[in-house]
Parts: structure tokens; C-alpha cells; sequence
């Protein structure tokens, strides 16, 4: 009997992440509407999902355009190299943000990968050459490390986090 419980916990967790992850500013009221639970259960998955860090933080969206700037997405391919402690350690504390906001650039996302690249990071920049001056810093930065890189600018943002652009009609222009 107690698995099955879990179970319906589990269901109902993914039901309030979900609900989150399209309005994570949403009241207690309007998500007891949505889901059909009552708010104190609401509240109670909510902080479980915190304290056990399923859930690690909450973020506004922001239209990169209106406050001038440009979203770019940095892949990095390690070289042969070892990365060492130190270095593998800039890249999961705040270091890493210091060395973009240094030259403008602020971080969006970390992410290590399986694929053709091993590194991706996703930053604002106001334009392509503060995003140039970036990746160059990253590889004095870096000496040897990185193997090579590939900057993509993005054209237009269709969804992030979830949350669908209401500008993302924009795209037809480019289509």
C-alpha cells in the first residue's frame, strides 16, 4: 500500500512542477484551481520538492531584445588535455561568471554534454563581438584545454523554459 501512495505523490509532484514551470509565480490559489488539490497539499509538495532539491530555483524570462541584448550559445570540444580540479571547478562556481561580466557578457546556462562537443554554455551578450571577446577569453583563459568552439547567435527564441515567446512570430520573417 505504501508504493502505491508514493506513486500517486509522484503523479501528483510532476502535476504541481509542470503547473511551475509555466508559471512559477503562480499563486497557491490559482494552482488549487488548476490542479484541483488543496492548497495546503500544494504547499507541502512544494517545499518536499525544495528541500530535496528537485526543484533549485525559480527565474523570470526576460524578452533579451528589450533590454538590448543578444542570446548566444558557446560549444566547447575538449581537447586531449586533463582538465584539472581548479579548472573543472571554475566551471561549477561563480568564477566563471566573473570572467564573463568582466567583459559584459552574463551566463544563462551550464550544461556538460555527450555528443560532438562537450561543453555548451548559453550567455547574453549586448552584440557578436562581446561574444567574440568572450570565447577568446575563454581560451586564453583555458590554454589547451579546449580543442575548438563554435558560436551560434540566436535568431529567434520559439520557447525557453517551457514558456512559448509571444513574439515568436518574428520567425516568419526569417522563414
Amino acid at each position: 500500500m505504501a508504493k502505491t501512495s508514493r506513486k500517486q505523490i509522484d503523479k501528483d509532484e510532476k502535476k504541481v512542477m509542470s503547473e511551475l514551470e509555466e508559471n512559477s509565480r503562480g499563486s497557491l490559489n490559482m494552482l488549487e484551481k488548476r490542479l484541483k488539490f488543496s492548497k495546503q497539499k500544494i504547499w507541502r509538495i512544494i517545499k518536499r520538492l525544495e528541500r530535496n532539491r528537485t526543484i533549485w530555483g525559480y527565474t523570470a524570462i526576460v524578452d533579451d531584445e528589450k533590454v538590448s541584448l543578444k542570446n548566444f550559445m558557446l560549444m566547447l570540444k575538449r581537447s586531449a588535455k586533463p582538465m584539472d580540479e581548479k579548472t573543472l571547478d571554475t566551471f561549477m562556481s561563480p568564477r566563471l561568471q566573473e570572467l564573463a561580466s568582466g567583459i559584459g557578457v552574463s551566463l544563462e546556462s551550464t550544461y556538460f554534454v555527450q555528443g560532438e562537443y562537450d561543453w555548451v554554455l548559453t550567455f547574453t551578450a549586448p552584440d557578436i563581438m562581446q561574444a567574440k571577446r568572450f570565447c577568446e577569453k575563454m581560451m586564453v583563459s583555458y590554454p589547451g584545454i579546449f580543442e575548438r568552439m563554435s558560436l551560434m547567435e540566436t535568431l529567434i527564441t520559439v520557447r525557453k523554459h517551457h514558456i512559448a515567446n509571444p513574439n515568436a512570430t518574428k520567425l516568419k520573417d526569417f522563414l
